[in-house]
């Protein structure tokens, strides 16, 4: 199904509004059509009217535009009005249904698709696309329809008032078509290309925005300025193509509807001479070509914002498109609240085809309450194996069981709610400190809220602050330190209340004070529930029940702290090289 096509399904839903716009509009756009005849009327019925007295003319006259008046005066504006209203009322909802899905859409992608796609040209297609097309609808199926439809009306009036003029008048309309069809094909890719490098540039200006910190850090301002130079240019050059083939186009077509014009005035203008054509035909006639080529002028306008329109209607959906790596099953089964038995069973995972297994044929038992710590020389696999428990990515080999289910045989929702993640870098919105901690339970109440915090060690910093609960933090968290940030983190798992836990790294950013603090939360937080712990500092982890030392993917040692400390092996080396590092950061 083409993206166009697509589109349409979001329009369906409102084609008899869409209908009614369209009627109400051929009324408005139609009115406008009496006005050269009413100056032919005046011309050739009244002024040149030989056998009327100077007062029946001045009746005729008064009366004429007395109804005229009524017309344009009280008839016209409420129709104006309602047009444009439905007409905007119908764009920008649809705009709203379309914003609707995709914002569900993306949230169901996969981290392996924003892994590899800028925040900023997500942004982009969200709302920069979504709103270029409004223009589809208000000028695709609006707009177009009432000019041609006014262009249809006003040959059919000069039809009556002479057939061969008309003819005349309409004689270039097969050039126009050809050029219509030769000019678009090629704008409609350039414009697409346009928008594409918008995009980049748009997504390449988010990234850098975010990352601030480290450009004054580095004093890489210059440097960066030449890569954002460097895109910038490649938008001007899309841009400036756009915009040359854009004024071919304009040039052609305008030079085609000023012609016509022309035409008639040179033909009607030998007929009046030669007595086979009044005067106010003649007048009729001109103000009709307006009011045909004005319409034409503004199908010429709306091809140019169609194409563009439709270049941003197929990134729309090549986004609404993306594919899901996580799909629920049609027959999966939703997940109660579990106990916590988690099965690892000969698991095997690679991020994509053609690259290496990062995990290798990994085995697991835990049991309810079970805290097991994940140790082991960067890359080696820890985060990746925490990250298919909670299903951000589907097994390559294997299968992962929780409480006996595969859980790709689950609802991955139900899975999810099960648990509870705090990260090394966890992400807080640019609200207030309660609305953060409600996000592990967005109907809890203060009390709860507070709870929460308390049991987090996180409630007497936030009491110290200006506004309390109420104090905003900034985007991703950045009025607070990385210790406020993490005890924020803790209490919204607190609030959720999982029976399963992952601490990814959560502690290994932190100052030694509030690395204790921390610890203490976490260690609270664990109390029962079925933990996994991913830690780089080994002495915050020599409480788990089990420690799991992974290497190039694939576990060397599993056992307590004592039990590991007397092989002597990997996790025993790993040990006395950070108490050596530890003791000589202290010696010095």
């Amino acid at each position: 199904m083409s993206s166009t096509k697509e589109y349409l399904q979001f329009v369906k839903p409102y084609k008899w509004k869409i209908l009614w716009t369209v009627l109400i509009g051929i009324v408005k756009f139609g009115i406008p059509l009496l006005m050269p005849l009413i100056l032919k009327y005046v011309i050739d019925d009244i002024i040149n009217a030989e056998d009327m007295t100077d007062a029946a003319k001045l009746n005729d006259l008064f009366w004429l535009m007395g109804g005229a008046f009524v017309v344009f005066l009280v008839l016209r504006p409420p129709i104006e009005y309602i047009r444009q209203y439905m007409a905007q009322w119908v764009g920008n909802t649809i705009l709203y249904d379309i914003r609707d899905k995709l914002f569900d859409h993306i949230q169901k992608l996969s981290l392996r698709f924003y892994s590899k796609t800028k925040t900023g040209e997500i942004i982009s297609r969200v709302i920069h696309d979504v709103e270029q097309t409004k223009t589809f609808v208000i000028t695709g199926l609006m707009n177009i329809w009432l000019d041609m439809i006014t262009i249809l009306i006003a040959i059919i009036i000069m039809l009556t008032m002479n057939v061969w003029l008309t003819l005349v008048s309409i004689m270039l309309f097969p050039l126009y078509g050809f050029s219509v069809k030769y000019f678009y094909g090629k704008l409609r890719r350039l414009t697409r290309d346009r928008s594409q490098s918008l995009a980049e540039v748009q997504g390449h200006l988010h990234e850098r925005v975010q990352g601030i910190p480290v450009t004054r850090s580095f004093a890489l301002e210059e440097y960066e300025q030449d890569q954002f130079d460097s895109r910038n240019d490649n938008f001007l050059q899309k841009a400036l193509n756009h915009t040359d083939w854009n004024a071919k186009t304009f040039a052609v077509m305008n030079t085609i509807t000023d012609l016509a014009p022309l035409l008639v005035i040179a033909f009607a203008g030998y007929q009046v001479i030669s007595g086979s054509l009044s005067m106010g035909t003649m007048v009729a006639f001109v103000g009709y070509m307006e009011r045909v080529y004005s319409p034409l002028r503004r199908l010429v306008s709306s091809s140019t914002v169609l194409t563009q329109s439709i270049a941003s209607i197929d990134r729309v959906f090549e986004l609404m498109n993306e594919k899901y790596d996580i799909v629920d099953k049609e027959n999966a089964k939703q997940l109660g609240r579990v106990d916590g038995k988690i099965d690892i069973e000969n698991v095997s995972f690679q991020y994509e085809e053609e690259e290496e297994e990062v995990l290798r044929n990994v085995s697991l038992n835990v049991r309810h309450g079970e805290t097991i710590a994940f140790v082991g020389m960067s890359g080696g696999g820890k985060s990746t194996l925490i990250s298919l428990i909670p299903r951000f990515y589907d097994v390559t080999k294997g299968s992962i069981k929780v409480d006996g289910n595969d859980i790709r045989d689950v609802k991955a929702r139900s899975l999810r709610d099960n648990i509870g993640m705090v990260l090394q870098d966890n992400t807080l919105f640019s609200e207030s400190i309660s609305m953060n901690i409600r996000m592990g339970n967005p109907d809890a109440t203060y009390e709860e809220v507070i709870a929460a915090a308390k049991a987090a060690n996180a409630h007497d910093f936030i009491e110290g602050l200006v506004h309390g609960y109420e104090t905003l933090v900034g985007e991703r968290g950045v009025k607070l330190s990385g210790g406020q940030k993490q005890r924020i983190a803790i209490a919204r798992v607190f609030l959720k209340n999982p029976p399963i836990l992952i601490f990814d790294e959560a502690t290994s950013a932190l100052d030694l004070e509030s690395e204790h603090t921390i610890q203490e939360a976490v260690e609270k937080l664990a109390s029962d529930r079925t933990t996994f712990i991913v830690a780089h500092r080994l002495a915050t982890i020599t409480h788990a029940d089990r420690i799991v030392v992974i290497e190039n993917g694939e576990i060397q040692e599993s056992g307590s702290h004592a039990e590991l400390m007397r092989r002597r092996g990997n996790y025993y080396n790993l040990y006395q090289v950070q108490n050596l590092d530890d003791h000589e950061y202290i010696d010095t």
